[in-house]
């Protein structure tokens, strides 16, 4: 029972990290029970790990590209975009909060009450100055492993997106720092590199002008 359950000890990692330590792993099913979208954390082999805050420059950004990608796909009836603070089941003791999802229309029976229980369509991850490169292995590796058919890397620092597309039984690889960055995934949608990184960025209406008026 979810009630027998209780944390029982905080621990501080040598990282910085914060993890929240059950009596026994916790599994998907009962850590959405537990954890609810006030809590930042994610299920990482059983254990309850509290990610650390986010900046500003990436919350300004994922505002603009969640506005922007949820406009796209509800104009054009898609599917469903989501934030980060649902949790997709990786594994039955694994669960994360990508920072963008998208799932296809066809496919919304994966996205339930308290989690998505099946390979999101498209994920997109905002990579902070600051985000281990480990940890991001480790993302990716997760991602890999549950399937997901598209994945874009948004790399702050290094300004540039790295897009990993399913091939078959294995993914292929494009990174780009210019020009145009356009999904398989989410029929028409395409953005410019640069308006990621500009300072200041469109506005989520111009660019949606755009993506609609005038294809790649």
């Amino acid at each position: 029972m979810v009630q027998e359950l209780a944390i029982t000890q905080l621990v501080e990692t040598s990282d910085a990290r914060t993890v929240l330590v059950p009596p026994r792993p916790l599994t998907f099913d009962e850590f959405v029970d537990l954890f609810g979208e006030d809590d930042d954390v994610e299920l990482i082999d059983g254990v309850v790990v509290r990610r650390m805050a986010a900046r500003y420059s990436h919350e300004d950004l994922f505002g603009w590209l969640y506005v922007l990608l949820r406009s796209y796909v509800a104009e054009k009836g898609l599917g469903i975009v989501l934030g980060s603070r649902t949790a997709v089941q990786i594994t039955a003791y694994r669960g994360r909060l990508p920072d963008i999802l998208f799932v296809r229309q066809e496919r919304v029976d994966i996205v339930q009450e308290k989690g998505i229980y099946g390979a999101p369509d498209l994920v997109i991850e905002i990579i902070s100055p600051g985000d281990r490169p480990a940890d991001l292995i480790a993302l990716e590796t997760d991602y890999r492993s549950l399937g997901v058919t598209e994945i874009w890397f948004v790399d702050q620092r290094q300004k540039q997106v790295r897009v990993l597309r399913k091939r078959d039984q294995s993914y292929v690889e494009e990174v780009l720092r210019q020009g145009v960055v356009p999904s398989e995934v989410v029929e028409g949608f395409w953005l410019e590199v640069a308006w990621l990184f500009a300072a200041p960025r469109p506005s989520e209406r111009d660019a949606l002008r755009q993506i609609l008026g005038s294809p790649p």
